[in-house]
């Protein structure tokens, strides 16, 4: 009996073994061969190879990276950043120069820190580093001689985007010997002087820039003084419009001798002229454009910013003929009649700034609403327009406030966030919004609820400004609640600006906490406007 119990035993005890080691070897084989497979994919995303080995498990360090991905990773980086990373060692040098990080280059140390110490080195640069690589370079005055264009010119054969910074000149250098300049340029930036005349250089480029399709001149406005100074024409308009037939974009800011002689000329002889901005020109009355209007049949934006436009002029133009879609109007001191002469007669207006004006008031609005010429109108920018009501504005925008993506009502004591929250539900397609005021209210402003509400209908937010003074700001401590909110619904909003105080240190850890590290920013440094809508935007960016 003890011996058919122990054979017995003996018999399930081997059965048993082996059904344990067939199971033992099917486990470790199904752990194989997943392993193996999970390699082939990674493998095959080109994201990481896992051997088969044990060497996989080693650690992963970035001198193991391909150059391929450096060079991507620092595509990320500021050009003083790349030349930092050049100093690690001989192969991260080697990456930093390529010349495929280097098409978009500022030499101006007060933008972009980089500072070249003498034209040797610029020359060794443009022909080692930038090469045909090259398409933007900004040049500070010390480095703009002949012997440099001549090397762009002959280095450089796709360079198209080029600025001259002038504007801290006393004296300019020898262009007697120059022969060569950059061919094709399509975009080009000056910055003048106040006291240095450019026509020296200017005749010498003349031959080389009929190419150009996009053209600014930068004024010193922001320098000027208030007491009057003598008044110098630095640069012959009439002869540069002759050598540039085929300007699409004309930006003469802030420039103290433009006037209207030279819309004239620009009109003239730019049939393609599609974009004319003449912003802080201030002997600019608008007395030629009505020729303007008649002449450039394409044109479609024109800003006009605190220019000294006269409403006899305007009412002389034939707007209801023009293909105008985009106007800038802010600062100017016309007339009730001038506005409503002008916003009735345009056809198609798309984009409307017309802040600061002392005529735009109920009747500008209801005189508009009635010709009916606001059914293509996104953009509307009524800063500091203190003689309109908020009845008026709020008839307005519950009647067109659907359509408008951008709109701006800042700088008004009387419009508080009442106003807000009744047209937040109407502005379902806003991707910028600028509210507020910096003057001290005797009301407070309650922005837990207007967070809540902007975050509930306006989706499609990319920028917002709130200018209300700090101590105006009311909020509780839930007001983490309306911030999140407003983070995880508003995805686009890419820029929100504010005072600075208690609620701005708030939303900043909040988006700081979430990795949106650049979204807040105050009034100080920042400010939101309707121009990045403009269909021309990108031509009218200078720095």
């Amino acid at each position: 009996m003890a011996l058919r119990e122990a054979h017995l035993l003996t018999r399930y005890t081997i059965r048993f073994s082996t059904h344990f080691s067939n199971f033992l070897l099917l486990f470790f084989f199904t752990i194989f061969f997943a392993r193996v497979q999970i390699v082939h994919i990674f493998s095959s995303w080109h994201l990481i190879c896992f051997p088969v080995s044990d060497a996989c498990l080693s650690p992963q360090t970035i001198e193991k990276l391909p150059d391929k991905v450096l060079l991507n990773i620092f595509s990320y980086l500021s050009h003083l950043e790349i030349c930092r990373m050049a100093r690690v060692c001989r192969r991260w040098r080697q990456v930093a120069y390529d010349t495929r990080l280097w098409k978009n280059v500022s030499l101006r140390p007060e933008v972009s820190g980089l500072h070249v110490g003498s034209l040797e080195s610029l020359l060794g640069l443009i022909s080692v580093r930038f090469g045909p690589s090259l398409r933007y370079i900004e040049l500070p005055i010390e480095l703009i001689t002949h012997t440099v264009l001549h090397e762009l010119a002959a280095k450089c054969p796709n360079l198209t985007h080029m600025l001259l910074d002038f504007s801290t000149a006393m004296q300019l250098h020898d262009f007697s010997e120059m022969q060569a300049f950059p061919t094709k340029l399509r975009y080009m930036c000056i910055c003048l002087s106040e006291v240095i005349f450019m026509e020296g250089f200017m005749r010498k480029i003349y031959n080389f820039i009929n190419g150009l399709e996009v053209l600014h001149l930068l004024g010193t406005y922001e320098k000027c003084e208030e007491e009057e100074e003598e008044i110098y024409e630095v640069i012959n308009v009439h002869k540069l419009k002759s050598a540039t037939p085929n300007l699409r974009v004309i930006n003469l800011y802030g420039i103290n001798f433009v006037d209207d002689s030279h819309i004239d000329a620009f009109s003239s002889n730019c049939i393609q002229l599609e974009c004319l901005a003449v912003n802080y020109c201030n002997k600019v009355t608008g007395s030629t454009l009505k020729t303007l209007i008649q002449r450039s049949k394409r044109l479609t934006c024109l800003l006009m910013n605190g220019t000294n436009l006269k409403s006899e002029y305007l009412l002389q133009v034939e707007w209801d003929k023009c293909a105008l879609q985009e106007l800038d109007i802010t600062a100017t001191d016309l007339s009730t009649e001038a506005l409503i002469d002008l916003l009735a007669r345009i056809p198609t207006l798309r984009f409307l700034s017309a802040g600061q004006i002392n005529g735009f008031n109920d009747s500008v609005l209801k005189a508009w609403m009635e010709a009916g010429n606001t059914k293509s109108l996104i953009a509307l920018n009524l800063d500091a327009s203190d003689n309109l009501s908020d009845e008026a504005l709020l008839k307005f925008l519950t009647r067109y406030g659907g359509q408008l993506h951008a709109l701006v009502l800042s700088g008004m004591p009387h419009i508080t966030d009442q106003l807000w929250m009744s047209v937040l539900p109407i502005l379902t397609n806003a991707r910028i919004l600028v509210m507020g005021t910096t003057e001290r209210l005797s009301v407070n402003i309650h922005v837990d609820q207007l967070m809540d509400a902007i975050a509930s209908y306006c989706s499609k937010l990319e920028r917002l400004e709130l200018k209300w003074d700090p101590d105006n700001l009311r909020f509780s401590d839930k007001s983490q609640k309306a911030i999140d909110l407003l983070r995880v619904k508003c995805l686009k909003l890419r820029c929100m600006v504010l005072s600075d105080g208690r609620y701005y240190e708030t939303v900043k850890a909040n988006f700081e906490r979430a990795d949106r590290t650049t979204v807040v920013r105050t009034t100080t440094c920042c400010q939101v406007s309707a121009y990045h809508l403009l269909s021309n935007y990108n031509d009218l960016v200078f720095n």
